[in-house]
């Protein structure tokens, strides 16, 4: 069931928004009022499933590093990943490559100006373009992202979930009208900041709030309840072994290739299982696999188990580690590199997270 105040609550909106937002609002962002259109698009595929605390430091290193769209079109895959390394969702670091590249040749390295345009960019959904094509170009187009949701759910007392396909295109049609044309890159951003600091998810403030008066969650006690939600979110568990295999002071480290999480990373060689294993039955199916050579390999330590959550998986593991006397046959996506030389690969968490134990 949606709900709807009345045509004066959805006038009064923007100018109390935009009245908070000079008066009030002191969030400070490397990003906020930057009109590049690399920088912006950098910053938003970067906080597109990650927090801004996290995100920031992401930020500023791309800029260092990459300090405008050619120079990180023309930089090397596994450099970018080393840049990435951390950040999780790859997807959007394979996107990010392939639009930077894009954008140098069919473009000639100038950033489409037009909301169409931006939305074809690869990576680039209808929330990521609105941002562009308002921060930098100062289009009218509104921003829906998970702030905004929140911010109008409760404002509004909409109770029509934001993970449908109706209830996006409510919100959407709701926020369109609601949005400042004539300050569209200001307003998209105050409602964002508003959404972050005043109407958070958890304990809001809402003794702050300039819509505390009309606010349809606050006067009928529903904060809780609103936005609301209807998919429940399955998570899928794996168990995953890694051989960390020396030889001659050197380890195997194989290139994710396959479509699966961590593409274009670098990990151990893996075994995964359905359940937990035993330390004798991993190294059974790594000699099946020709990765060990029976009698000449020696066991050398394993890990206790460490876990990364991902948004539809966990992932449980433990890092067998293997001396082994006589070198095998290795796969076209493996290598053999120096120990030392290992932080200049791009890891998963979960390889950096066993290295750290390894060093304390």
């Amino acid at each position: 069931m949606k709900k709807r105040n009345s045509k004066a609550q959805e006038k009064r909106f923007p100018r109390l928004l935009l009245k908070w937002n000079e008066e009030k609002n002191k969030r400070q962002m490397p990003w906020k009022g930057e009109r590049d259109p690399y920088k912006i698009w950098l910053s938003e595929i970067i906080l597109q499933q990650t927090r801004v605390g996290q995100g920031l430091a992401y930020y500023h290193r791309f800029i260092e590093t990459f300090p405008t769209i050619q120079q990180l079109a023309k930089a090397s895959d596994e450099k970018i990943y080393k840049c990435w390394e951390g950040l999780g969702y790859y997807t959007r670091c394979r996107n990010l490559i392939k639009t930077a590249r894009y954008i140098v040749k069919e473009h000639k390295g100038k950033f489409p100006s037009t909301y169409p345009e931006i939305l074809e960019l690869a990576g680039v959904g209808p929330y990521t373009a609105a941002a562009i094509a308002s921060f930098a170009f100062n289009q009218p187009h509104a921003v829906v992202d998970g702030n905004v949701f929140r911010v109008l759910a409760r404002v509004f007392g909409i109770s029509q979930p934001t993970d449908s396909s109706a209830g996006k295109k409510f919100f959407t049609a709701l926020a369109d009208k609601l949005l400042d044309k004539d300050k569209p890159g200001i307003y998209n951003q105050a409602l964002m900041d508003f959404g972050a600091v005043i109407c958070k998810p958890v304990n809001p403030l809402c003794n702050a709030c300039p819509f505390n008066k009309t606010c349809s969650a606050f006067l009928n006690n529903k904060i809780n309840e609103l936005p609301v939600k209807e998919k429940k979110l399955i998570i899928k568990k794996r168990w995953f072994y890694f051989l960390v295999m020396e030889f001659d002071k050197k380890i195997a480290i194989q290139k994710r290739e396959e479509k699966d999480i961590w593409q274009q990373l670098f990990t151990f060689p893996l075994i995964e299982s359905k359940i937990e294993t035993t330390k004798k039955q991993i190294l059974s199916a790594a000699e099946k696999r020709k990765w060990l050579i029976k009698n000449k390999y020696e066991t050398l330590g394993i890990s206790p188990v460490l876990q990364q959550q991902l948004t539809h998986q966990l992932i449980k593991s433990r890092f067998i580690h293997v001396r082994v006397r006589q070198k095998p046959t290795i796969k076209n996506n493996w290598r053999w590199v120096p120990q030392k030389t290992l932080e200049h690969y791009a890891f998963p968490k979960l390889m950096d997270d066993y290295r750290r134990l390894l060093r304390s």
